[in-house]
């Protein structure tokens, strides 16, 4: 049942409607449509000022809004995070978007309530005047606390792994820029600092951090493995079979030189629950350690494609290791749980 409004102004404006042919009618309708977004767009912040934050290869939009509110782009945060970027979606009561970098089961129960606040988009016009979406840019570090967090706790898939890692490298690197940032604004050096004075800082903090991170054995070491024991290779977003990091350990590490497995043990002692902290390759220096390691695995990954190339197993590939790189010292017994040789 339906109310009618029998008002002047209501029949009047009915009147005027019968008389409108459908062009005019959809012209009128689209002019009204026109007020009430222009209201709304009136309504949005607009941007003061943009700029382009650069954290290693990757960059980020930035700006700052007439209301005050710092902002990194929606695709920057993606960005940031290594992740591809996709839509959004609701929570079940349909109040809160959640943004694609937080909203797998396993992350949401690590969402805080200074995450909450700033996990929904923002709406502002840019310089251009067009409406854009981007977030609080607080959200970059809260985002990165709350992967390190799921990480600890041992609740991230393995393909969220490499987002914790970069996670870890922005909270480190930002939180360095941070105190100089402060120092800066204490003393005044900011009003006569050069312009990408921070910039320039955090170039230099992420390149040194990203050294500690680098990939240092390439995929097709692993890959070959599979190949040469006959197993499927579903790529390195799968965890690989425990047992490839005693064959890591026997390939790698016990052959590279005199003492250096049991220097690296002593470097990374294992945990409570059996892990290494760090990777022992990070303990390598730029200046030797490093293009020693780098050489060792160019030279085994062409054994093992000569292996692979003449139809050979893996016992046959490792008695081709033992005669041109066999072991420095003796050998170690190794729970196959341990990981943390790659």
């Amino acid at each position: 049942m339906t109310i009618e409004d029998d008002s002047p102004q209501a029949k009047g404006g009915k009147a005027r409607a019968e008389k409108m042919t459908a062009d005019e009618r959809k012209e009128v309708a689209q002019n009204a449509a026109n007020k009430r977004w222009q209201r709304i767009k009136t309504s949005l912040p607009s941007t003061q000022l943009e700029g382009v934050l650069k954290i290693n290869e990757t960059e980020l939009e930035v700006a700052v809004l007439n209301n005050g509110k710092r902002i990194i782009s929606q695709s920057s945060v993606f960005k940031a995070l290594g992740r591809p970027s996709r839509g959004v979606r609701a929570t079940l009561d349909g109040e809160i978007i959640l943004p694609a970098f937080m909203d797998a089961a396993n992350l949401v129960p690590y969402i805080n309530q200074d995450l909450m606040e700033v996990i929904k988009r923002e709406r502002y016009l840019d310089n251009a005047g067009t409406e854009v979406e981007g977030y609080d840019a607080s959200i970059l570090p809260l985002v990165c606390d709350a992967y390190l967090k799921a990480r600890q706790d041992g609740a991230l898939k393995a393909n969220q792994m490499d987002t914790a890692q970069k996670a870890e490298i922005l909270v480190r690197s930002l939180a360095k820029v941070g105190i100089i940032a402060l120092v800066d604004e204490a003393t005044g050096y900011q009003e006569i600092r050069p312009k990408d004075a921070l910039q320039a800082y955090l170039d230099k903090i992420i390149s040194k951090e990203l050294s500690a991170w680098a990939k240092k054995f390439p995929d097709e070491f692993y890959e070959n493995i599979y190949k040469l024991k006959n197993w499927p290779w579903a790529g390195m977003s799968k965890n690989r079979f425990s047992v490839v990091a005693h064959y890591t350990r026997d390939l790698v590490y016990e052959r590279l030189g005199d003492s250096i497995l049991q220097e690296l043990e002593k470097k990374t002692p294992k945990q409570l629950n059996g892990q290494r902290k760090n990777k022992m390759h990070q303990w390598f220096t730029d200046d030797v350690g490093n293009p020693m390691l780098s050489q060792h695995l160019h030279s085994l990954i062409m054994v093992q494609r000569l292996a692979i190339a003449n139809g050979y197993g893996w016992n046959r590939f490792i008695k081709m290791v033992d005669q041109v790189m066999p072991r420095k010292g003796g050998t170690f017994e190794l729970e196959l749980n341990d990981t943390s040789l790659d």
